[in-house]
């Protein structure tokens, strides 16, 4: 390892250079507190920026253990020294001079969820902290002026580290917040299964979001307020008694006027499956970290999935015990999905009537007494739902606005009025005794199968260089493939959808060897996963772009890979 006057050296010495000269830079140097490493040297001032890291020792961040020894409260540590560091370095981002993206400083930006972040990742054994971030080279034209570079080398990191990577840059009452609110988060979580419910809201939450593009809270929107039949208390480890809804295990119906609330209910107990930062209005929304959201996806690919306890007899005779298409339709696209997310051990289904395929959630009377259950090769998923639940264990959260034939099988009823939630499962349950179903007689489902393996392709090996591309929320590319991720609702970061780009290019090197099944793969990736961090998948040279997804969102990127994943 070199030395910081070293560094120095070099800087002077290739300064007036042609541009690649800087590539002599690449390696690690010894600051007086942290180790820097110039781990990717950009190709020209007007390049993607290039890759540097900083590694403070545990001894000289002097944090207490207590903050990151266990997983939850580690994620939170690290995403809240994550949020400090980004918000000093854009202060000095451009701020050293030149051409193209000479002088930039990025980071990763957290949302309003806690996220694991490759950007800023502390060693639970020893306290070291590493981040990972992009500095843009400077150059005039292309001819280096390592002079900028070196104030932001000697001036801006320095600064930034002893305000950000540091214990002593911190109010230890801060830290302890963060911390307390994560142990109260996961005391929720572990609250779920032993309560026997499904998700809890807690009184006081703020739900609306500030627009449909923007994640932070609506200013002056209604508090949330659980009706009192539902209303349950927690004493948590450092809040104390917070009450809230708490939503049973079953089937639960969210109805209601337009505009009243319904679908932001269900936005945010789709992302229940995070914790979220203090102040967000949702930090104590908590739902089963294995929730689904489904819906309609027409057009979606499916390989070798049994979709037959919803679709079978197809006029055609194909066999939908082992069904693949690759021009889904809606009722099809979104049988294939639940299927999938019985696979990958959901326990709790969201489903809103707005974006669901009609003929896959419902037929009504009429319809039944003109087309008759012989002539009809969907079993709509209103004849499962309890079927789910009682042989399955898999709840169903449901929002409906138009049809009331739901009521006849659910535990619980919630009527939405002015974002406020009423329970009306009595009077539904009465008012539905007028209305009786037409009962079809349908046949309990086999239990669907999940043997599915995927092929080794041998070509993927032997290919040198691997192409990666990652467009947003939207999806992401390997090679010559683009996988649509546009309808996986839970996704909330586009550093998972990298991260996902990586973790399948793994998964075809080095665990697709045509005798594990697809769960067999992805939980053997997470265990990994759970003793390596993202070196798991990335190796030694983890990016400073990754955000760690779920073993769901895992699954649902495979399902949707056309042909750089072949399942047998």
């Amino acid at each position: 390892m070199k030395t910081a006057a070293e560094l120095q050296t070099l800087l002077r010495q290739i300064d007036h250079k042609s541009y690649p000269a800087y590539k002599d830079t690449k390696g690690k140097y010894q600051f007086p507190q942290y180790v820097l490493s110039i781990d990717h040297v950009q190709g020209d001032p007007f390049a993607a920026p290039s890759k540097v890291s900083i590694l403070i020792s545990g001894k000289v961040a002097a944090f207490d253990p207590c903050f990151y020894e266990s997983e939850h409260r580690r994620v939170a540590f690290q995403d809240h020294l994550l949020r400090r560091m980004a918000s000093k370095i854009k202060g000095y981002s451009f701020q050293a001079k030149g051409s193209g993206k000479s002088g930039l400083l990025g980071i990763s930006q957290p949302g309003q969820e806690i996220l694991s972040r490759s950007a800023c990742v502390a060693d639970p054994a020893t306290g070291d902290v590493t981040v990972r971030m992009e500095v843009g080279f400077p150059a005039n034209g292309r001819t280096i002026n390592s002079g900028e570079l070196s104030k932001i080398l000697f001036d801006f990191l320095p600064q930034c580290v002893r305000q950000t990577l540091l214990a002593s840059a911190y109010r230890r009452e801060d830290l302890e917040a963060v911390a307390n609110l994560a142990d109260d988060q996961k005391f929720i979580r572990d609250k779920l299964p032993e309560l026997g419910l499904a998700a809890f809201v807690a009184n006081g939450s703020l739900l609306p979001r500030k627009s449909g593009v923007s994640a932070q809270p609506m200013k002056d929107a209604v508090l949330f307020q659980s009706p009192d039949s539902m209303e349950i208390a927690l004493d948590l480890p450092h809040k104390g008694m917070l009450k809230g809804m708490g939503i049973k295990k079953g089937v639960t119906l969210i109805v209601g006027g337009g505009y009243h609330g319904k679908s932001t209910l269900l936005e945010a107990l789709e992302l229940g499956v995070y914790n979220h930062i203090a102040q967000d209005g949702r930090e104590y929304v908590i739902t089963d970290d294995s929730a689904m959201k489904l819906r309609a996806e027409d057009g979606r690919s499916i390989q070798n999935t049994d979709i037959s306890m919803f679709i079978r007899n197809l006029p055609n005779g194909r066999d939908t015990s082992c069904f693949s298409t690759e021009d889904a339709s809606g009722s099809t696209s979104q049988a294939a999905a639940t299927v999938e997310a019985m696979e990958m051990g959901a326990g709790l289904l969201l489903i809103d009537e707005d974006t669901s395929a009609t003929n896959f959630m419902i037929r009504d009377e009429l319809m039944q007494r003109v087309v008759n259950r012989e002539s009809e090769p969907i079993i709509p998923f209103i004849d499962r739902v309890r079927e789910l639940y009682e042989t399955w264990g898999i709840s169903t959260i449901l929002v409906a606005g138009s049809s009331g034939s739901y009521f006849h099988k659910a535990d619980c009823v919630i009527q939405m009025d002015h974002y406020q939630p009423q329970e009306i499962t009595a009077l539904a349950r009465k008012e539905a005794q007028r209305f009786p179903l037409l009962l079809e007689n349908v046949q309990p489902a086999g239990e669907p199968s999940f043997r599915r393996v995927i092929r080794r392709d041998a070509a993927f090996a032997k290919e040198e260089r691997v192409k990666m591309k990652t467009m947003g929320l939207d999806g992401f590319s390997i090679q010559r493939e683009t996988v649509d991720m546009r309808y996986v609702e839970q996704l909330t970061d586009s550093e998972q959808l990298t991260a996902l780009a990586h973790m399948i290019k793994y998964m075809k090197l080095h665990c697709f060897d045509g005798s594990r099944t697809l769960q067999e793969a992805a939980e053997r990736l997470y265990r990994e996963i759970g003793s390596k961090g993202f070196a798991a998948f990335c190796g030694a040279d983890v990016p400073g772009n990754l955000a760690l997804p779920r073993k769901q969102e895992l699954y649902a990127a495979l399902n949707r890979c056309r042909e750089l994943v072949r399942f047998s």
